[in-house]
This record gives C-alpha cells, sequence and structure tokens, in this order.
C-alpha cells in the first residue's frame, strides 16, 4: 500500500510540473548566464612631475542600458606597457603600472555590455597623487562597443570616483545638456 501511494503521488507531481510548463509557466531550463567578455583598458600617466602612483586603482564603466562594471585592484591585472606614440609592445614582462610617462594596458573579462562604452570613472586609493592623460576601452568581441577616449590631464581626487559620462547628453542651444548620475552605498 505504502509503495502504491509512492508511485500515485510521484506520478501527481510529474503531472502537475508538465502541466504547469505547458501552460506557459516558467522554464525548467537554468536561467541563461550573461555572455562574457574580454576588455582592454589602455591608460596613459602623464609626464609631468609626480604624475606616477603606487596607489591602488579601480575602474567603474559602463554603456547606457545600465550594463556597469566595477574593476577593483586595476594595478593586479597588468598586461603590458605600450609605446604613447606608436601603439607596439614595448615589454610583456611584469612590471609596476602607472609610471611617469607611460602608457599601461589592462585586460579583464566581465560581463558583456549591449551598447558602446559611454562612461568611466577611476577612484584612487592611497595616499600619493596619481594624474592620468587619457583611458580608453577596447572590447575584443565588437569594436562597435569601444569608448571613445575619456581624458583627464589632472590629478585624480582620492578616495571618491572620478571621471566622465557621456551616455545621456544631448545638444541644445545652450550647449550640451547631462543628466547627472549619483552612486548610492557602492563601494
Amino acid at each position: 500500500m505504502g509503495m502504491l501511494m509512492k508511485i500515485i503521488g510521484g506520478q501527481f507531481i510529474c503531472s502537475c510540473v508538465l502541466l504547469h510548463v505547458l501552460a506557459g509557466g516558467e522554464s525548467l531550463e537554468p536561467p541563461q548566464l550573461k555572455k562574457k567578455c574580454t576588455y582592454v583598458i589602455t591608460i596613459e600617466t602623464t609626464c609631468t612631475w609626480g604624475a606616477e602612483t603606487s596607489n591602488l586603482v579601480s575602474l567603474r564603466f559602463g554603456d547606457t542600458k545600465s550594463n556597469g562594471i566595477v574593476v577593483r585592484h586595476l594595478n593586479s591585472k597588468h598586461l603590458r606597457k605600450v609605446d604613447p606614440l606608436d601603439p607596439r609592445v614595448l615589454d610583456d614582462m611584469p612590471r609596476k603600472p602607472f609610471q611617469a610617462c607611460m602608457v599601461d594596458q589592462f585586460e579583464v573579462t566581465a560581463p558583456c555590455v549591449e551598447s558602446p562604452i559611454c562612461y568611466l570613472y577611476l577612484k584612487l586609493i592611497g595616499n600619493d597623487d596619481w594624474r592620468p592623460g587619457f583611458a580608453q576601452i577596447q572590447v575584443l568581441e565588437g569594436s562597435h562597443l569601444n569608448s571613445h577616449y575619456f581624458y583627464f590631464r589632472r590629478f585624480v581626487p582620492r578616495h571618491v570616483w572620478h571621471g566622465s559620462d557621456v551616455c545621456d547628453s544631448e545638444v541644445t542651444p545652450f550647449g550640451l545638456k547631462k543628466k547627472t548620475k549619483v552612486y548610492v552605498n557602492t563601494p
């Protein structure tokens, strides 16, 4: 009798699940994970005296569709040093990034953006100053998603996100009008 109840109970549960799926309920397949992309981040440090840093640098970037990516401790993702005048690789040996008059490249794998990268913020964590020149992000899976150059050319304030957002801007007779982005409770 107990075995018969187990068989009937099991068939009842299978029937309910099948009916739920056929009636348009949730799929039994696992949710799709977002596709991963490889980003090559290029950052120049200016030649100004005192421009280099040994502090930790973090990066935040994204697109207009709220696909934001945060890269903590960008220093640890250092890939190579490149010639600022010619995009040839100067070395593939590990070295300290963010030295004066140098262009560094970093490689990061993260969820893919869906539209071109339109904002980029840097955060300097430590005690010394740093003066980046420009930053640019290339998406290896699609060059149409690459960012334009983001120019800094000034010392980055410490312990706050500092950068540019050109996502929600429109041209008006009075100049560019931008929406302000506020990050609440972000590291």
